[in-house]
């Protein structure tokens, strides 16, 4: 009883084929800048010396004075962030010394505040790890939405095009987005050669710039009749 069945799924199938109008794929893709308003900054302290207990005490003393000053910045949010003690051997794996560094993590989207920051920390004996810069979550959401819309844009145009030239309609039978977004790396870390050597207040000079978000439309068309 499941041979006519079959029969005629075979034959339906046949029909398709033979009525289907060629296959062609296609490729389109859009830019679209992104600012990077988000920055990401990590600053500690870190002392050396013979006493573990003084060393704590003078890290500790150092961050509470560090926290004060940031607490003075609403718009910069802070976290702790790693904080070790590591033995200093000297020859003969002798314990000559202890190296203790406790670190800050501060977010922010105010440039302006976060660089007055910078320049007032190494006045409390912190100085900066890394700064980096991206977009932030919505930025980067927005800016992918227009390169979206963009890309998209650009495939119909294309698409068209190449059907206009064969004098036929098209209808996409295939389609894959993908997005890939150009960030900038980190800058170099900066490090100062003494936390004491930087006490002045300058503002830092922070330049955040842009990033690209690209997105690629990857498909296929079918001319009709």
């Amino acid at each position: 009883m499941r041979a006519p069945a079959l029969a005629i799924l075979f034959a339906a199938t046949l029909f398709a084929t033979a009525h289907a109008g060629p296959l062609i794929e296609l490729s389109a893709e859009a830019s679209q800048p992104a600012a990077n308003d988000l920055l990401r900054a990590s600053v500690y302290a870190e002392a050396s010396g013979g006493n573990p207990a003084e060393l704590a005490r003078q890290i500790n003393q150092d961050i509470g004075e560090a926290l004060t000053l940031i607490r003075g910045y609403p718009a910069v949010a802070v976290k702790s962030g790693q904080q070790n003690t590591f033995p200093v051997y000297g020859q003969n794996q002798k314990l000559e010394n202890w190296r203790m560094r406790s670190e800050l993590l501060l977010e922010t989207k105010d440039v302006a505040a976060l660089s007055e920051l910078l320049g007032k920390l190494p006045a409390r004996r912190l100085v900066l790890g890394h700064l980096s810069q991206s977009p932030s979550p919505a930025t980067r959401t927005a800016a992918e939405n227009a390169a979206t819309r963009a890309a998209i844009s650009a495939f119909h145009a294309r698409a068209g095009l190449i059907a206009e030239q064969f004098g036929k309609p098209y209808q996409i039978k295939l389609l894959r987005v993908s997005q890939q977004g150009s960030f900038q790396p980190p800058p170099p870390i900066f490090r100062a050669a003494s936390p004491m050597a930087a006490a002045a207040a300058a503002p830092m000079p922070i330049e955040a710039g842009e990033s690209q978000v690209t997105t690629y439309i990857n498909g296929q068309i079918e001319l009709g009749d």
